[in-house]
């Protein structure tokens, strides 16, 4: 376990602050699908469209979220690098495994659709906002998102509404309009947590 405590250079972080960083980000993540599986809603980025997915063929939204991910780590190497996609592949097995676990300890009796989407956004804001500090996505269009705002200086929460776009208009044929509505909701609060808060002229530690 040494090797995980040794201490870093300044401007980075050490094995064990980055192995905490993805462990929490997608704890974060995953409690972000509870409350939006438990409100019947969806949310953004390839998760949302996992979730679509699940809810439309029935499968496990960790699963599917799992093998949609996987040709997008040949473009993580490319265009990030082995590190950064290594850390991404990470934390989409690790938050597989918490949404096959948490369902187990925690369920809701009521949760109304506009607070899911509240508490759901905030949570995969600050879940994603986590990794992409300790150099990680969740694949997807999270690794898009990061490699633009690195090297274009295109803020990765405008790339990802984008994206939302395109999953809220396909939600539109499974869905009622409200509840395509609270959805777009959450995930205007996500990226409201990653568009004001991942700043690389605040913070840069990876």
């Amino acid at each position: 376990m040494a090797f995980l405590l040794e201490t870093p250079p300044a401007d980075r972080h050490s094995k064990f602050e980055d192995l905490q960083g993805l462990v929490t980000g997608t704890l974060l993540m995953a409690l972000s699908v509870q409350f939006l599986q438990a409100s019947d809603l969806i949310t953004g980025q390839v998760a949302g469209l996992s979730l679509l997915v699940s809810y439309w063929g029935g499968w496990s939204f960790g699963v599917v979220f799992f093998l949609i991910n996987l040709p997008f780590y040949a473009v993580a190497i490319y265009r990030m690098g082995l590190v950064f996609t290594l850390k991404t592949f990470a934390a989409v097995a690790i938050l597989t495994g918490w949404t096959f676990l948490l369902p187990q300890g925690m369920s809701f009796a009521f949760l109304h659709p506009l607070a899911g989407a509240v508490l759901g956004g905030v949570s995969a804001g600050a879940g994603l906002l986590i990794l992409f500090r300790h150099g990680a996505t969740l694949g997807g269009v999270g690794i898009v998102a990061v490699w633009l705002q690195d090297t274009r200086g295109i803020k990765a929460g405008k790339v990802q509404l984008g994206f939302d776009v395109c999953v809220f208009a396909l939600a539109l044929a499974l869905f009622p309009l409200v509840t395509v509505v609270y959805a777009l909701i959450g995930a205007a609060v996500t990226n409201l947590v990653i568009l004001t808060n991942h700043r690389r002229d605040r913070y840069i530690a990876r």
